[in-house]
């Protein structure tokens, strides 16, 4: 288990390489892809998204596909489609962009909502179904995407059942003078991307996810999971709180979490750092909260401070 634990960790300093200052955000994207998770990323153009997105794929060796997502790509590009072949006058899968290990979606929220729902069977079941026959993606399945803040120029919001189906949603932000600084004078002539190397191969990560999934969580973690969940759906200035699915999303990333910290459980700081990742794109502010300047990260810490910690080794 240490050996595998030692090269999650040599994956993020691979990938530091080329995204500097945001370590925090590295290791978030890692713990997503070790829960078998699918990642959002939201922000404005230009500050590492896709970069990130790339050198995590070259990182650890997988077979990746990229799509620049805009008003004209159809769905049949992302499932693919059959084609009619007049030699053996039969029908021929040609697969589309999903079949690959990681999918980095760029830009997904420009394209039509048609094109968007073609990602959903994929993301949520690790399949695809074209002409009513269903085929399964290759092992492990990831989708990092990217989306500009809704209201850009050209963007579509995308529709509530589909941001539930990532797992974590989160945005980088501007780097620090320092970092800014730093990548003005490395970047004037070489570029970082090709100096990532596959440090762990497919199979790595398949055990990895595994030894992540079997981490043990105590009961009243599992209760607090719940209560948390439970206090957004009852937050008086919510109109949508956390689904079901966020819940399980949260003791997946809490797991995740325990993981790359080296520990065989989870602890209540996992969970208050996971509800965050999984909670800002699941819940949804009311007209009330709008008006009062309240943001998604404000409601979150507060039913952190409703929901009474636990302490590990107490009975249910």
């Amino acid at each position: 288990m240490d050996e595998l634990r030692d090269g999650v960790h040599r994956v993020m300093d691979e990938v530091k390489k080329v995204i500097l200052g945001k370590d925090d955000c590295i290791e978030k994207v890692m713990a997503a892809i070790l829960a078998r998770g699918n990642v959002l990323l939201e922000d404005v153009p230009g500050v590492g998204k896709t970069e990130m997105a790339i050198a995590f794929s070259r990182a650890m060796g997988l077979a990746s596909n990229r799509v620049q997502f805009t008003p004209d790509v159809m769905p049949a590009d992302i499932t693919g489609f059959s084609m009619y072949r007049k030699d053996t006058e039969s029908f021929v899968y040609r697969p589309g962009a999903v079949m690959c290990n990681l999918l980095l979606a760029d830009e997904i929220n420009r394209t039509s909502p048609k094109t968007q729902s073609a990602l959903l069977e994929v993301m949520e079941e690790g399949s695809v179904t074209v002409d009513g026959v269903t085929r399964q993606v290759p092992r492990p399945f990831i989708v990092l995407a990217t989306q500009n803040p809704v209201g850009s120029f050209g963007t579509q919001r995308l529709p509530e059942a589909q941001m539930d189906r990532f797992l974590i949603c989160i945005s980088m932000g501007y780097p620090e003078l320092e970092d800014e600084i730093a990548m003005l004078k490395s970047r004037h002539r070489d570029r970082p991307l090709d100096c990532i190397a596959a440090v762990i191969h497919r199979d790595e990560l398949l055990a990895m996810q595994e030894e992540a999934e079997n981490l043990f969580i105590h009961d009243v973690l599992y209760k607090y999971m719940t209560l948390l969940s439970k206090a957004t759906r009852e937050h008086e200035m919510l109109e949508l709180g956390m689904s079901p699915r966020g819940t399980l999303a949260l003791g997946k990333m809490a797991r995740a979490y325990a993981y790359i910290a080296g520990r065989n459980y989870c602890v209540p700081k996992d969970v208050k750092r996971a509800l965050f990742d999984v909670g800002i794109h699941r819940i949804r502010l009311n007209q009330k909260a709008r008006i009062g300047g309240k943001r998604p990260e404000d409601i979150l810490e507060e039913v952190l401070s409703r929901v009474r910690e636990p302490k590990l080794g107490e009975k249910t």
